[in-house]
């Protein structure tokens, strides 16, 4: 069967293993990188608990990470490490706006540790997460 020029054949995505490794990655840098705002903020961990100043800050620095990082190169460390790359469904890069977009949505994505995201990836034709639906993008592989 041809296909006409001006058809786009959606991209398959990446699945669910290799996406939860490039998310653990990443949440062990930032694991890192959490300790280090911890000790700048003063937090005392010695009784168990830290400061809520604290999660706000993890908060700011997890969202700063994933868009710069998915908005400037297309992909953060983990993904790089992995092998993989978020592009639009166009196959364009990915911008500021939509790894924003994707960012905000692991708020909804990561319920039950990643089963919101892991149902929308094994049920969308191009294997996208509920932030990949809403911002027009996918991870794919790097060839």
């Amino acid at each position: 069967m041809d296909i006409p020029d001006n058809t786009t054949i959606p991209a398959r995505g990446a699945g669910v293993g290799i996406r939860a490794l490039s998310t653990i990655m990443d949440g062990i840098i930032l694991v890192v990188i959490g300790g280090v705002l911890a000790a700048v903020l003063g937090s005392d961990f010695s009784n168990g608990h830290v400061s809520g100043s604290y999660y706000l800050w993890s908060l700011v620095v997890g969202f700063c990470y994933y868009t710069y990082f998915e908005g400037k190169s297309g992909a953060t460390p983990g993904k790089m490490l992995c092998g993989l790359r978020v592009e639009k469904t166009d196959g364009t890069a990915c911008d500021i706006s939509a790894a924003a977009m994707r960012t905000a949505c692991r708020i909804i994505d990561g319920l039950f540790a990643y089963l919101v995201a892991a149902i929308f990836v094994w049920s969308t034709e191009r294997n996208q997460r509920l932030g990949d639906k809403l911002a027009g993008t996918v991870v794919v592989r790097v060839k």
